[in-house]
């Protein structure tokens, strides 16, 4: 029996790429058979604590650095718990620039750290679909921060804050009292008046709050870092050059590294038994990568395997059954349906989850009912589920070859045509409803074609649920100017009745795309 062609190049790749791999691939398997294990790790107790040594204790510290950073530097006593070292990866987290501006506004980084962990930025970005004109655009998602300096830089500031780093301990198991959580880790105890979960998609936290459910969608990941590309000035957001086959879309991503050219295959669907694995996916990668990037696989010389699994939760996002608890990051479940999570997505609500946290810590309001106001829910990533829903195809489902690619070009141009005020919200995930309304109106008119067999595609339930959702998006749109010109008025009310109407306006700017606009 010969080694498939993703066996040969990823066992020569440093790092046991091929052995992490199929480790990923059992866990994959486990979601699909609904054999995830259900820990037991949050209890409570009616006892109270004697004494509570820290405001805040965050779990997870690859992206937990960030809030504890920012937690810190606020007067907010944090404890941070890293299972390993807490160190940033060499591959580099891509995101836009205007999204940055949260760490110098933040003030964790200044002027000059934020340059200097740009690791590359590139331009232009193109989607592209077959069959279809391509549409290139500035600015978005052209930036490649270096993991290694970011996260050793705010280390570094989190602890000259006088924040503690517990590194090479983890997580085991936590205890909410009235007046603290306690928790064990590591062989450690600490008592916190606040436990902060970033452990992400498979925090044993989470798995114990979803019970074993499995998720509604999923997006499948693999990809590579690469040396010996001619052509690598630009990058892909998404493309698309092939049919649907083996009942999946498969998309694709490219943009310039420090040290080569990064491109991923990434596809959506639900977690059927019979889906394929993590491993298969990789081989379609090898198979398809020289025609996409038009390179022959003996002129590149890999440097490293990327791939992952995120799962998605239409009852987003995850809320605690106690208090004194609250998820972060992916751990909460709220990101995009189409987007990985991860770095943009906590970036994006970092200042907002700074300010609410240390409120609520300021007025000791840390119940259930108090903390689900920070994480709140957010039409303008509920819509979302639909597109997923449309780039998706079920097991059993017998759709066009050609079907999402053609609809999905046919949306791309019509925002394209709409002007970047449109498009580029859109393609860094932050939908507004009247770039939405325009595109769907235009869609509608131009193409109805297109748009009519997407009824049966994604279901009446999946439509009608969609439908609930956008008109939420309007809603919050409209509150919230309304709401900021109330503000004055509200920041004379009692500090309880504050607290509500500040996490409500948040909730209205970022349920409705709001919070961030185009350069």
């Amino acid at each position: 029996m010969h080694d498939s062609l993703s066996t040969q190049i990823l066992s020569q790749i440093p790092g046991n790429s091929l052995q992490s791999l199929r480790q990923a691939d059992n866990l994959w398997l486990a979601m699909r058979q609904g054999n995830i294990p259900i820990p037991t790790v949050i209890s409570e107790s009616s006892q109270t604590l004697e004494n509570v040594e820290w405001d805040v204790t965050i779990c997870g510290g690859t992206l937990g650095i960030l809030l504890a950073a920012a937690l810190q530097m606020r007067g907010v006593k944090v404890a941070l718990l890293e299972r390993g070292i807490l160190q940033g990866r060499e591959q580099e987290w891509n995101i836009s620039r205007q999204e940055l501006g949260s760490f110098l506004r933040l003030g964790l980084l200044t002027a000059a750290e934020l340059e200097e962990a740009i690791a590359t930025e590139y331009n232009p970005a193109r989607v592209s679909f077959a069959n279809s004109p391509d549409i290139w655009v500035q600015n978005v998602l052209n930036i490649g921060i270096d993991p290694v300096y970011l996260l050793e830089t705010l280390k570094s500031k989190f602890i000259g804050a006088g924040g503690e780093l517990f590194e090479q301990t983890p997580f085991q198991t936590a205890t909410i009292h009235p007046n603290g959580v306690q928790i064990q880790a590591g062989g450690k105890v600490l008592n916190t008046r606040l436990l902060i979960d970033a452990m992400g998609h498979f925090s044993p936290i989470v798995r114990q709050l979803r019970q074993g459910k499995k998720p509604e969608g999923v997006c499948l990941v693999v990809g590579t870092c690469a040396q010996g590309y001619q052509k690598n000035e630009t990058g892909d957001i998404f493309a698309s050059f092939t049919a649907i086959q083996h009942q999946c879309q498969y998309f694709w991503e490219a943009f310039p590294a420090r040290d080569g050219r990064t491109t991923y295959l990434f596809t959506y669907m639900d977690a059927d038994p019979e889906r394929f694995s993590l491993e298969f996916l990789f081989d379609e990668y090898f198979r398809l990568l020289p025609e996409y990037q038009e390179v022959e696989l003996s002129e590149l010389k890999f440097i490293r395997a990327l791939f992952g699994f995120f799962p998605f939760y239409r009852q987003s996002p995850l809320k605690p059954k106690c208090d004194r608890l609250l998820l972060v990051g992916d751990s909460s479940g709220s990101q995009s349906p189409v987007s990985f999570g991860g770095f943009g997505a906590i970036v994006r609500h970092l200042e907002r989850l700074t300010t609410g946290i240390t409120e609520a810590l300021a007025l000791d309001v840390l119940n259930q009912q108090n903390l689900a106001q920070i994480q709140p829910y957010q039409p303008n990533i509920a819509v979302t589920w639909m597109f997923q829903r449309a780039m998706s195809v079920g097991m059993n489902q017998k759709l066009p070859p050609d079907r999402i690619n053609q609809l999905l070009s046919t949306m791309f141009q019509a925002m394209n045509g709409l002007g970047d005020e449109v498009l580029r919200p859109f393609l860094q995930d932050v939908v507004g409803f009247s770039g939405l309304s325009q595109t769907l109106l235009r869609v509608s008119l131009t193409n109805p074609q297109i748009v009519i067999p997407i009824v049966p595609q994604v279901g009446i339930a999946t439509l009608l649920d969609w439908l609930i959702h956008y008109l939420n998006l309007g809603r919050y749109s409209a509150l919230y100017p309304i709401g900021k010109l109330l503000q004055p008025l509200i920041e004379q009310l009692p500090p309880q009745q504050r607290y509500n109407y500040r996490r409500s306006l948040e909730a209205w700017e970022y349920g409705s795309g709001s919070d961030s606009h185009s350069d």
